[in-house]
């Protein structure tokens, strides 16, 4: 289940991410430093769109723009290390990339950080935490992010039904505090 969350949150976020710009532009951009460039090769390296498909390049150029601050970028890597594909698996660093794009407010890299702590996925089973992230991740999703917006709710309401009231009003505690020191 969390592979199937993951994988269709992200792939969400970074084929929205893809540009309609050749791919040797692209890769020029990239080269020189242009971490949505990066994203964007990435994203052709793991679609096979203009040019072979090669996990390993795809995880090459998400880590650079992952080690940038690009959110999507270190969503993508995150992808990469939880599938194994270009990368060995590792929930663990999975969870370090995914915790990076949360902070910096981006809701698939929320909602993704929700799913890991529901089920215990490179960091220790915590349905408080699940739920905060969940509830953040549907509070920030934009308008053209229904998917993201609405798996998240669905993923807050079903970790809410088996958290007891303190649990549930400590989650939105941290949530309501999360959101007023990031907005």
């Amino acid at each position: 289940m969390y592979k199937y969350y993951l994988t269709v949150l992200l792939i969400i976020a970074t084929v929205c991410m893809a540009s309609a710009a050749p791919f040797a532009e692209q890769l020029k951009a990239a080269e020189q430093g242009n971490p949505l460039a990066q994203v964007s090769i990435g994203i052709a390296y793991v679609t096979g769109r203009g040019v072979a498909q090669d996990y390993a390049q795809a995880a090459a150029w998400f880590r650079k723009a992952a080690e940038q601050g690009n959110a999507t970028g270190q969503c993508s890597l995150a992808l990469a290390y939880t599938n194994g594909q270009g990368v060995a698996r590792d929930e663990a660093e999975a969870f370090k990339w995914l915790s990076l794009a949360a902070e910096q407010g981006n809701a698939m890299g929320q909602a993704s950080l929700g799913v890991m702590y529901e089920l215990g996925r490179g960091v220790l089973k915590d349905l408080v935490q699940a739920h905060k992230w969940y509830s953040i991740a549907a509070f920030l999703c934009s308008p053209s992010q229904k998917e993201c917006m609405d798996m998240s709710i669905a993923s807050r309401d079903r970790v809410a039904a088996i958290m007891t009231p303190s649990q549930a009003a400590e989650a939105r505690r941290l949530a309501r505090e999360w959101l007023a020191t990031h907005q």
